[in-house]
């Protein structure tokens, strides 16, 4: 492995593809952390070897545990399913495994973004972090890749979404938060964005998903199902906050045309009701730095949107709500090649985030 740092992915001619392109595999990470998945994590784990077992069906899957977990990992996930030992603070693949880019030849290389767990000594959510920064090397290192170093610029793979054909989607909440750059002007943030991901449009989408603590990731209220064309989080519910959030979202997109020139078509994919954690749930999390991690009755960040786009199907949440249904079909209908698998993921969600959170894929070379 190369560590680049004299040049950027855009000067090489590097770009990161869409999600919906092929992929060579996925990156997931076996769930420990007692702050973060409740009575152990056993709950946690049922649901991350279900996701894990549904991407492999098409695509490669590597399983990144601990050395603690590393026996537990390999026992219950299948054997066509590779798992790693690979230190972590917790199990946010997205987030911090690297960001990978492509070229026109097929080249892929990785690239090292400075991680804070969502907002350092501002407002992030666990201190340390440092393994968790250190993984996206590893990885690349792993995968034989080289990577750009652009660790001085604190981003989430979480906070961004692209088309693979120059449009990328952030949240100004998000990527605007005092805890991550508040050094950089907007513009500057901008320019990072086009020199590091090849892309050329910056869309700019208000906020996310009511109580988000990531301060409102995108890939958790918007996302891109094909060139053009976007699901975004919903619901018809005036009196609910997510209702504002989204209507702000909604007349972004509506007057917003992409690298392409396209004006964005917009799908409503419907949320759930309010999912709240129970006190239950709630006394089996340990606190973090003597704070509780959740508290009975808290609105958790709940969205269909966080689903994760594999070569043959798409895993996407379930909440056993009323929607699930509609969510799904929603989904089928924009993906009609590809197999719709619903997995009911409260247990993910309790950690903070969901499908899409854990997963980080890595584009096919051709």
């Amino acid at each position: 492995m190369r560590i680049i740092k004299g040049t950027t992915p855009k000067q090489d001619g590097f770009c990161m593809p869409a999600e919906y392109e092929p992929h060579e595999g996925c990156i997931l990470i076996f769930p420990e952390r007692s702050d973060s998945w409740q009575y152990g994590g056993y709950a946690a784990r049922k649901a991350f070897v279900q996701v894990a077992e549904a991407i492999a069906r098409s695509e490669k899957v590597t399983v990144c545990a601990s050395a603690k977990q590393y026996d537990n990992a390999r026992a219950l996930l299948p054997e066509h399913i590779r798992v790693v030992e690979m230190s972590s603070n917790d199990s946010w693949a997205r987030d911090y495994a690297p960001t990978f880019v492509k070229n026109q030849a097929g080249e892929v290389r990785g690239v090292d973004w400075g991680f804070n767990a969502w907002g350092g000594l501002y407002d992030g959510l666990y201190f340390p972090w440092d393994m968790d920064n250190a993984m996206a090397r590893k990885l690349c290192d792993l995968f034989s890749k080289d990577i750009y170093n652009k660790r001085d610029f604190i981003l989430e793979g979480g906070s961004i979404h692209v088309d693979g054909e120059g449009t990328c989607l952030v949240t100004e909440n998000c990527l605007l938060s005092p805890g991550r750059n508040p050094q950089m002007t907007r513009e500057e943030i901008e320019e990072t964005l086009r020199e590091y991901l090849g892309v050329s449009t910056i869309v700019w989408l208000p906020c996310g998903i009511y109580n988000d603590e990531t301060n409102e990731h995108v890939d958790n209220i918007c996302a891109f199902t094909a060139p053009g064309e976007v699901v975004l989080a919903w619901t018809e519910d005036e009196t609910d906050p997510q209702y504002a959030m989204s209507r702000a979202c909604m007349d972004v997109l509506e007057q917003t045309a992409d690298a392409k020139g396209r004006k964005l078509k917009v799908h409503k994919l419907p949320l759930p009701k309010p999912v709240t954690i129970t006190e239950d749930e709630c006394e089996g999390l340990d606190a973090c730095h003597d704070e509780p991690t959740r508290t009975p009755g808290e609105r958790l960040a709940a969205s269909y949107v966080n689903f994760y786009i594999a070569n043959e199907n798409i895993i996407m949440p379930g909440f056993g709500d009323p929607a699930d249904a509609q969510a799904k079909e929603v989904l089928q209908g924009l993906f009609p090649d590809r197999e719709v698998v619903q997995i009911y993921a409260r247990d993910i969600l309790i950690g903070g985030g969901n499908i899409h959170c854990i997963t980080q894929q890595i584009p096919a070379s051709m």
